[in-house]
């Protein structure tokens, strides 16, 4: 019996930051099927379409044109078709007021972008395996910011 690859979407204007993700994902060697987007409206146009078969696992970059990460997390937490798609945020910030600020929205985890490559791997696997479905809906802080 074959399943479906799990959906996960990278939204990073950065298009390094896009290949050294992906590249990673690839090395990972989990069964997983990449979208990656090039702002938070970009991936709103994406998600409110009839069409779209929507993503288990988001990581969601913050400091971008267009439409920040801010912005678009508020979208999705605001429409009852998204709100509960699991967003993870994924920025080069580690400023205390944009992990509040992404808490008090919604987010479910924020992680720092790691610099070596190998540090990314070991933190897209752990985001990518954890099982979201069976996570706690009470948020809580302690776990929020992911380090390895």
């Amino acid at each position: 019996m074959s399943t479906k690859p799990m959906k996960v979407v990278l939204v990073d204007d950065d298009e390094d930051d896009r290949m050294f993700f992906s590249d990673a994902l690839q090395e990972i060697e989990l069964d997983t099927d990449l979208q990656e987007f090039n702002n938070g409206q970009e991936l709103l146009n994406f998600l409110n379409r009839p069409e779209a078969e929507l993503p288990q696992l988001i990581f969601l970059d913050l400091n971008m044109p267009v439409m920040d990460g801010f912005e678009c997390l508020k979208n999705i937490r605001s429409n009852p078709e998204l709100e509960n798609l699991v967003v993870a945020i994924y920025s080069t910030s580690s400023s205390e007021r944009d992990i509040e600020e992404t808490f008090v929205n919604g987010a479910n985890i924020y992680i720092n972008k790691p610099n070596k490559f190998e540090e990314l791997k070991k933190t897209i696997a752990q985001v990518v395996k954890r099982n979201w479905q069976y996570e706690e809906n009470e948020m809580d802080k302690a776990n929020f910011l992911f380090r390895i």
